[in-house]
């Protein structure tokens, strides 16, 4: 790794080093083509939000009861940028960290990790089972079913969308444009 910013590849490695599950790295691909996307979006470093979408649960799979806080540790013991970090554990704000996102990269990790995971599987019931064909409404009429995707919380996607100034239509909307483009790698392509 490079003194000043860790590389997509380095990010990868370590993500590969502490996590084995399909369906975690498929979640962390999709975060990462979303933070690129919108890095693009509002003319952010694409590298950098990426980097930090890809590794925002290294230490989910291994330290599900410490998750951030181990987070932390690793990427300190692997020299990582104190600005990384922080975006990185700014993510778990209000569920298992104290730290509140305040820079636009934190918010957007904050407000679409979650969010993610409403767009996987509002794909999956279709039957396309791709992002290729989905539209934001079809996710908001999920939205409004409770017991749909049950375990995503969303109330950390409305605050999120609170914390960046958006409409929820809009943040969905960016959400799946940029799952569309890591679409192959997270299985989404589908026959659409």
């Amino acid at each position: 790794m490079t003194a000043d910013a860790p590389t997509r590849e380095d990010a990868w490695l370590l993500l590969n080093q502490y996590n084995k599950s399909e369906s975690l790295l498929k979640h962390a691909l999709a975060v990462e083509g979303v933070m690129r996307y919108m890095a693009r979006k509002k003319g952010e470093d694409e590298e950098k939000w990426g980097v930090v979408g890809l590794i925002h649960d290294l230490d989910y799979e291994q330290f599900p009861d410490r998750h951030c806080q181990k987070t932390e540790e690793i990427l300190r013991e692997n020299g990582w940028p104190e600005e990384y970090i922080r975006a990185v554990i700014s993510h778990g704000y209000g569920i298992c960290t104290d730290v509140e996102p305040k820079t636009e990269l934190e918010k957007t990790l904050y407000a679409i990790d979650e969010l993610t995971g409403l767009v996987v599987t509002t794909a999956l019931v279709r039957p396309s089972k791709s992002v290729m064909d989905l539209k934001a409404k079809s996710v908001k009429k999920k939205w409004k079913d409770k017991r749909f995707a049950a375990g995503v919380d969303r109330s950390i996607i409305e605050n999120g969308c609170s914390l960046l100034g958006v409409e929820l239509s809009d943040l969905i909307t960016d959400t799946i444009m940029g799952m569309r483009e890591v679409a192959e790698e997270i299985g989404l392509r589908g026959d659409a």
